[in-house]
C-alpha cells in the first residue's frame, strides 16, 4: 500500500500560478504511475494529469498548456504546476499512485479501481 500526502494549496488569485506538492511511501513498485485529480464542491472528482513510470505525462485537454506534472523518485515526491489559474480551478486536489491512472470513467468500464489516493488539498482561486 502506498500513502501519499498533498501539500502547497492555497487561496491565489485568477492569472496567479501554485504549484502543488505529494510525497509518497510505503511499498511503490517500479511501475507506479502518479497522477492528479481535483474535485470541486458539488461535482463529481476528475482526473487532471498523470506522469508515467517512464516519466511520460498526459493531461486533460483543459490543462494542457497551463499544468505540468513531475516527479522525482529519488525524493518520493510529485509535483503539479499549474499557471494562469482560473476561479473555475477551484477544487480539491487529489495525488494518487497505481498500475493505472487516469480518467476514472474508462477505470469504471472496465472494472478497475484505483487503489492509493491521497487526503487531498484545497486550492481556491478567487478575486
Amino acid at each position: 500500500q502506498v500513502q501519499l500526502v498533498e501539500s502547497g494549496g492555497g487561496l491565489v488569485q485568477p492569472g496567479d500560478s501554485l504549484t502543488l506538492s505529494c510525497v509518497w511511501s510505503g511499498r511503490t513498485p517500479n511501475n507506479y504511475n502518479l497522477g492528479w485529480y481535483r474535485q470541486a464542491t458539488g461535482k463529481e472528482r476528475e482526473w487532471v494529469a498523470t506522469i508515467f513510470y517512464d516519466m511520460t505525462t498526459d493531461y486533460q485537454d483543459s490543462m494542457k498548456g497551463r499544468f505540468a506534472i513531475s516527479r522525482d523518485n529519488a525524493k518520493n515526491t510529485t509535483w503539479l504546476q499549474m499557471n494562469n489559474l482560473r476561479p473555475e480551478d477551484t477544487a480539491t486536489y487529489y495525488c494518487a499512485a497505481d498500475l493505472w491512472v487516469g480518467s476514472l470513467q474508462a477505470m469504471c468500464a472496465k472494472g478497475f479501481t484505483l487503489r492509493s489516493w491521497g487526503r487531498g488539498t484545497q486550492v481556491t482561486v478567487s478575486s
